[in-house]
């Protein structure tokens, strides 16, 4: 048996490129999936141990060499995340800071709440040491403003309330911590007092230049198109989406259009190929250049041009950058005389993404653009292989259309579904109407309006986006509304999307007839994710809330307050309601600042407030207290007040055997150094006794 499946294995050869970013990919898994956070030698050895395993590839039998490289592929996926890890390192605030600050905009965007945010670097904290200060801070403005009108590169001062980034409200949740680490965020807050003016945007600045083009740019499309089109095209030629309204985009995530909002490989994608033909059938109608000159890599070069160009005037997010990486390996295939659609330019282009951003391997940008890609070249590709029978030249652009959409749905949709919690069961509709319109009017518009605004004449490319864009978002509205268009679903481990993803790679990537046993792990993981367990008790971070399953659903112990943890837990169960309609559910008992629920075997109490604390009597007949005050332990109880909560985080309870089973997210995360601050203090201690006279 084994012999035969290495004789299974060994006739891959010339077909094992596809899984080199998937071996690297364990690698960079194996690594933040860690329990505790590996030694800065152990990441630097695994970093030399990478280029030996490499070395030994050319020394090794030719039959194991795949196994070498495969060694050497996981090896380096986890030393290259380690590594990421630390040189993305800045300091993150370690306690709640209220008064004084001081920054300099490097971003203008809109909260969840619809509130203008600022990200500011050069940050100035009363009584913080330089090098314990973050290096950017994202504030909210809230109450009256008006006092400046915030643009890149000014320097402000505000009074405000800051905190450390919040880890995930539940065990296995969206870790914002994890993220503002490799974004360099260190603090989070909001401010109700008046921003103000501290000195004037300094010109010259490289990167503030840019993004002020941007914001320019971004304001004189939305002053000539009026409305959400405006704010659309705005989005589609600059990525600032802070002018579209929350209908817009409720209605664009609703039908599954929110990827025309969004800079990603399909904007990036039709813009180069929108550049590539017209350069070259632009030169093809010149006998001279025609016969001359290699049109069709002069053109490639613009487009690459183009992209780039694209790529900085779009802020440069990490999506953005994702899809630049892939049509640059498609047309440098191009220059190179190879076929620029294949999954050897996919596995290169991930390689580059997961090299120089090894953390976007857990974000759905990088799953679902990957996963649709891959699926249209393995489909498109197996496709030419068919005798097709022969059909009307006018229907293939519709049947490419049908085909790509159909694709790239089904491909996407499980990543969609694990991430955001709902199918948009409409899309497929949606994405018929609309998507063609974006690749042949939207686009080349956008093209044509940036071509004539020197001359003052954009307008009429502007004039031709508005049209397309009205009516996608006419299809938004019209799609959304319908009563089916959106299915929620519950969120399962991550072992169900690792089956889904692995069986859906064996299939495209194997040769041969087992290919097709690739069907296994993903209908086993379909059938895992149907009987999905929710947790039967919930705990928020701050030990002021708790959220309890019911027949009827989740009911939650706060009316108001909190909204982001309860808006989180209800969507995680599938069943997203009003915050007030979960807390009016059945099942909790309330007695003023006291609310007290049996779960499993045990009776858990939550208390709120120091009155609650004071008034209790010993563990008062319960089996778990948990409260937002300090508490001593009490006999006889296992108590998470807010102190021992800010070690464990959020807690889950499973029922197993009719008994209650806590697991906090301290538990599933592990002590890593995005989360821990002792390791964090260690490191920047470190630093500044080598070079105490800059930050680190």
């Amino acid at each position: 048996m084994l012999k035969g499946a290495w004789t299974q294995i060994v006739a891959q050869r010339g077909e094992l490129f596809g899984w080199v970013p998937v071996f690297f990919a364990f690698g960079i898994t194996c690594y933040f999936a860690a329990p505790v956070e590996p030694a800065v030698l152990t990441i630097y050895s695994t970093l030399g141990l990478t280029v030996v395993l490499f070395a030994a590839v050319y020394v090794s039998p030719e039959r194991i060499s795949p196994l070498v490289v495969a060694l050497a592929l996981l090896v380096g996926g986890f030393g290259v995340a380690g590594l990421r890890a630390n040189m993305v390192a800045e300091p993150v605030l370690e306690f709640r800071y209220y008064g004084p600050i001081q920054g300099r905009i490097i971003e203008i965007d809109r909260s969840s709440s619809d509130a203008v945010r600022l990200t500011l670097d050069r940050v100035v904290l009363a009584r913080m040491q330089r090098h314990r200060t973050p290096a950017t801070v994202r504030v909210s403005l809230h109450g009256e403003q008006g006092f400046i009108t915030p643009e890149p590169g000014q320097v402000v001062l505000m009074t405000g309330h800051l905190s450390p980034p919040s880890g995930p409200v539940e065990p296995g949740g969206f870790d914002f911590q994890r993220m503002a680490w490799f974004e360099g965020l260190g603090a989070v807050g909001y401010t109700r007092t008046p921003v103000l003016l501290g000195a004037e945007a300094v010109e010259g600045v490289a990167g503030l230049w840019v993004y002020r083009q941007r914001v320019a740019i971004s304001a004189a499309v939305q002053d000539r198109l009026n409305g959400e089109s405006g704010a659309f095209a705005a989005a589609i030629m600059t990525g600032d989406r802070s002018g579209m309204g929350q209908d817009s985009l409720t209605a664009l995530r609703a039908s599954n259009l929110a990827h025309l909002l969004a800079i990603s490989g399909m904007h990036m994608g039709i813009l180069a190929a929108f550049i590539f033909a017209a350069l070259r059938y632009g030169m093809a109608l010149c006998p001279h250049a025609a016969l001359h000159w290699p049109v069709k890599k002069i053109a490639a070069v613009g487009a690459l041009f183009v992209a780039g160009g694209y790529l900085a005037l779009s802020g440069g997010n990490v999506s953005t950058e994702r899809a630049f990486v892939m049509v640059a390996v498609m047309l440098v295939a191009v220059l190179f005389d190879r076929r620029a659609l294949t999954l050897r330019a996919v596995a290169i282009a991930a390689m580059i993404v997961l090299t120089l951003r090894p953390e976007a391997l857990f974000g759905p940008g990088f799953q679902m653009s990957f996963a649709a890609t891959t699926a249209l070249v393995a489909v498109f590709g197996l496709m030419r292989q068919l005798d097709l029978p022969d059909v009307p030249r006018w229907l293939k652009p519709i049947g490419a259309v049908f085909v790509s959409s159909l694709v790239a749905g089904l491909a996407t949709a499980p990543f969609a579904a694990f991430h955001f919690n709902q199918i948009a069961q409409f899309g497929l509709i949606a994405n018929l109407l609309s998507v063609p319109l974006m690749g042949t009017l939207v686009m080349p518009a956008a093209v044509l309006a940036a071509v004539l605004a020197p001359l003052g004449l954009e307008m009429i490319g502007l004039w031709v986006m508005d049209l397309g864009l009205r009516w996608i978002l006419t299809v938004a509205h019209f799609v959304s509304d319908q009563d089916a268009a959106l299915r929620h679903v519950p969120t399962p481990g991550p072992e169900v999307l690792a089956l889904i993803s692995l069986g859906g790679l064996y299939v495209v990537l194997w040769r041969g007839g087992l290919r097709w046993f690739g069907a296994i792990p993903v209908i086993a993981a379909f059938v895992m994710w149907h009987v999905v367990e929710r947790p039967a008790l919930l705990v928020a971070d701050t030990g002021s809330l708790i959220g309890v399953m019911t027949q009827t659903g989740r009911v939650v112990s706060k009316e108001r307050g909190e909204a982001f943890a309860v808006g989180n837990w209800l969507e995680n169960d599938g069943a997203p309601v009003e915050q007030a309609v979960a807390f009016r559910r059945e099942g909790l008992s309330e007695e003023g600042r006291a609310v007290s629920v049996t779960v499993g075997d045990k009776r858990v109490l939550n208390l709120r407030g120091m009155g609650a604390v004071a008034a209790l009597d010993g563990c008062g007949g319960v089996d778990i207290i948990i409260t937002n005050q300090e508490l001593d332990n009490s006999s006889g109880c296992a108590v998470y007040d807010i102190r021992r909560l800010r070690q464990t985080g959020a807690l889950a309870g499973y029922i197993e055997d009719g008994k209650l089973n806590l697991i906090s997210v301290r538990d599933h995360t592990g002590a890593r150094i995005w989360n821990t601050a002792s390791l964090r203090r260690r490191l920047f201690d470190q630093y500044v006794r080598i070079s105490p006279t800059r930050r680190p």
